[in-house]
């Protein structure tokens, strides 16, 4: 096939992601930019593998084992478990990464092209982020799954100084092999290191900040899939280009979580966040000041609302309630009360989480309102019910700067007139921080299992 013809498709798969992309920006083209992206993809590979002339034997086996685990994939997850499926993903991204490197690397010593300076830089970066994303992405779906690896974050002392001297120790390793291409032992040595640097990184953070995590293993996928690209020869434009574009894209998504949690980049980066810090106790903060409600009671406070916020949270995600809201949003919105969803940035385990749930739950996408835009009303509020979140709802963020949480964004539901928050208990989010809008003077707990409390709240509204 004609090289032009070859580029001529390429930049057309290119335009596809991109346009792909800015599909996926708005509810209404996301299903259409979801489409292009994959036309685009489709285009590449095509165009790819009638270029090359290869035996397509092995191809056509994997297609058919990977599409059938798609497949599979696809039909069984829950949605509720779909940050775990994207941080799998990533992780995959990250392996074949590794192998595509590794493969290269090979093949020039066996006789093929000589390696130049260019493909052995690219092969050990492609390395060392594939590494660190596989492994890290392996550790990210254990916490969000619970299984493995503990939710908590694993500190250890000099923990920062560890992560440091293995990436100097995989940097040092990669420079052998440029000097010398035919230590293929080497390759698999940086392999080795970064994997462990990719494990203590996410093994140090939080469940609860997963999606900063999340969004920050898409990038460096992006990044090594853009390193690949690099690797082959000749360089594989539509890969570089892909690549970059995740990169890019995920570490934009990586800033603006890290913006609403109020951290920095470089907190992410060398996994310095996500501790318990000691704050106030909880009795001092509640100390006889919580007043209990119930589903009875909440229905009663409905017949006078005019308007309600939902705020969720991964609460509402472990409980699974997102049916049961959407059951309780049509009943008030055939009242003619308007019902809307404050959506906070990092609610949830992975960069709109809650809007997919949401959505899975059939609630009009223009109901979900995002936090800067909310805050401004919330006064003019007749009932806000926080369902499952914590942090993101602690005025402390406001109030005190020597908080975990001071200076971080806030969805201000303490300014409604009434606050209703349903949990389990007083537990503290992962700040460990008590929340002092569960005493607040307009507040109401409703203690219980978020699925189950939406649901009375449904039966006691139906039975008035």
């Amino acid at each position: 096939m004609s090289p032009n013809i070859v580029n001529i498709v390429y930049l057309i798969a290119a335009v596809l992601f991109i346009m792909g992309l800015k599909g996926l920006t708005h509810p209404r083209t996301a299903v259409r930019g979801n489409l292009m992206g994959s036309m685009g993809m489709l285009l590449a590979i095509v165009v790819t593998l009638l270029n090359k002339g290869l035996s397509f034997e092995l191809i056509i086996a994997g297609f058919i084992v990977g599409g059938l685990a798609g497949v599979i994939l696809a039909v069984k997850i829950e949605m509720t478990a779909m940050p775990q499926l994207v941080a799998l993903f990533n992780g995959f991204g990250g392996g074949a990464s590794i192998l595509v490197a590794g493969a290269e690397l090979l093949r020039l010593n066996s006789g093929g092209d000589p390696a130049g300076l260019q493909s052995l830089i690219a092969i050990v970066l492609s390395g060392i982020i594939g590494a660190v994303t596989f492994w890290g992405s392996l550790i990210a779906f254990g916490k969000l799954q619970g299984v493995v690896v503990p939710d908590q974050p694993v500190r250890y002392p000099g923990e920062q100084i560890v992560k440091v001297l293995l990436l100097g120790g995989s940097l040092v390793m990669g420079v052998m092999i440029i000097m010398d291409p035919s230590r293929i032992d080497l390759y698999w040595g940086v392999v080795a290191i970064a994997s462990v640097l990719g494990i203590l990184l996410v093994i140090a953070i939080g469940g609860a900040d997963m999606p900063v995590v999340v969004a920050l293993l898409n990038s460096y996928s992006g990044l090594a899939a853009a390193a690949t690209g690099f690797v082959l020869s000749p360089p594989n434009t539509v890969l570089i280009v892909a690549g970059s574009l995740v990169g890019a894209s995920g570490l934009i998504l990586t800033n603006i979580m890290c913006k609403a949690m109020n951290r920095s980049l470089a907190n992410v980066l060398f996994g310095g966040f996500g501790e318990v810090q000691e704050s106030a106790s909880a009795d001092d903060v509640y100390g006889g000041k919580v007043k209990a409600t119930s589903p009875e009671e909440l229905a009663m406070l409905f017949d006078t609302a005019s308007r309600v916020v939902i705020v969720p949270g991964y609460g509402m995600a472990v409980a699974q309630a997102q049916h049961a809201v959407r059951d309780l949003y049509n009943l008030l919105e055939s009242r003619d009360v308007t019902v809307e969803f404050a959506v906070h940035p990092v609610a949830g385990r992975m960069p709109g989480h809650m809007n997919v749930l949401l959505a899975e739950a059939d609630i009009p996408y223009d109901r979900l309102i995002e936090m800067d835009d909310i805050n401004p009303t919330m006064k003019q509020v007749d009932i806000a019910i926080v369902l499952g979140a914590n942090d993101v709802v602690n005025p402390v963020a406001r109030t005190d700067p020597k908080s975990p949480i001071a200076g971080m964004p806030i969805i201000d539901v303490d300014k409604a007139q009434t606050v209703i928050v349903i949990k389990r208990s007083l537990s503290p989010g992962f700040a460990g921080i008590p929340n002092p809008l569960f005493a607040a003077d307009n507040s109401l707990m409703l203690f219980g299992d978020g699925k189950k409390m939406i649901q009375e709240t449904v039966t006691s509204l139906k039975e008035d």
